[in-house]
């Protein structure tokens, strides 16, 4: 039972050093990782005066458990999380149950095997939030689509794969007429060729059909569902970006938890009938004073995008300039070009 013992002590505590180290060094998180340390010196703890005794027992050299492969691989970060844990608890587990045996008071472990179930539930969230904000940094050219030129489907979807050739990094499929049954088959073809080229993929409006196809988000308009409501819809995975068309909108976006906001627009474009231009003003403001990724949007095209960039973008959306261009990979290349000098 000793061995039993020694060899399960040996994997909590090593996985919640495991754990401990992502919530201070990846996540940040004081609180978290005093919380995961104290648990780790409480398990120390239970077996403390029995250490002695585990060391006598322990027989590495003879174990054949060393001769047994372990087939896992660990993808990321989110991987090594949740195997940890699992790993924790299971030791925690053996180690209730076999402790008894050598009369060790077991209520210890259970209370820090409870409490390591808020604790996975807690960090999977900061990771998730963490990893959300991450895909963002290095995206700059943002497709809306418009398929209100193109006859057939199929050569809507050639110009995306062109627009995604040329460097488009997200795709927002915009479907403001198409039945929720249209807008799910191309919804599935878009998803695919963004995750060939390795886009994002979001979903203009419909949080719904975001849900339905696994995108990586939603972008929601003024007048739709707010972002509280559509993150406990999608979880804390998902990608949410917002229009904003002024200031008080960019602040509120941000303080409600946006990814992202649009910041437009900046010219008069017919994709918003009836909407004023906002000009560069907001723009430039918003270099200044938004400190989540921010997408200038609006008119934008080859010929004004160096005004925009001159303002403070950094990260633009374009719809016709790309989308309705005779070789949508050769815009989208100059535009990133632009924005990359």
């Amino acid at each position: 039972m000793k061995r039993i013992i020694d060899v399960n002590l040996n994997r909590a505590t090593e996985a919640l050093r495991i754990l401990e180290e992502i919530s201070r060094f990846v996540l940040d998180n004081e609180q978290m990782t005093a919380e995961l340390k104290l648990l780790r010196h409480k398990l120390v703890g239970v077996f403390s005066e029995h250490y002695g005794t585990l060391l006598e027992n322990r027989d590495t050299e003879n174990d054949v458990g060393r001769e047994v492969l372990n087939p896992s691989h660990r993808a990321g970060l989110t991987d090594i999380h949740k195997a940890n844990f699992k790993r924790l608890q299971q030791a925690l587990r053996s180690l209730a149950e076999y402790s008894q045996t050598e009369n060790i008071d077991i209520t210890p472990l259970e209370e820090i095997r409870y409490a390591s179930y808020t604790l996975e539930k807690e960090m999977f969230a900061a990771l998730s939030v963490k990893f959300r904000k991450t895909k963002l940094d290095d995206k700059r050219l943002y497709l809306v689509t418009d398929r209100s030129k193109f006859t057939d489907n199929n050569a809507f979807l050639d110009a995306i794969a062109s627009s995604l050739k040329g460097g488009v990094q997200i795709v927002q499929l915009r479907e403001k007429t198409a039945s929720a049954k249209e807008f799910m088959e191309l919804g599935r073809a878009v998803r695919d060729l963004c995750a060939h080229y390795e886009a994002i993929f979001i979903v203009n409006d419909r949080v719904d059909i975001a849900f339905a196809l696994e995108a990586d988000g939603v972008h929601i308009g003024q007048d739709d569902m707010d972002i509280a409501s559509a993150r406990k819809i999608l979880g804390n995975d998902a990608i949410i970006g917002l229009s904003t068309h002024c200031p008080e909108q960019g602040a509120a976006a941000v303080a409600a938890g946006a990814d992202y906001i649009g910041v437009g627009p900046v010219f008069t474009t017919p994709t918003k009938p009836g909407r004023k231009a906002v000009g560069l003003e907001y723009v430039e403001w918003a270099a200044k004073n938004v400190s989540i990724p921010w997408f200038a949007i609006g008119g934008i095209n080859t010929e004004n995008a160096k005004e925009v960039i001159s303002a403070g973008a950094s990260r633009i959306a374009v719809v016709r300039a790309v989308i309705n261009a005779e070789k949508p990979e050769n815009i989208a290349k100059n535009l990133l070009s632009e924005l990359r000098c």
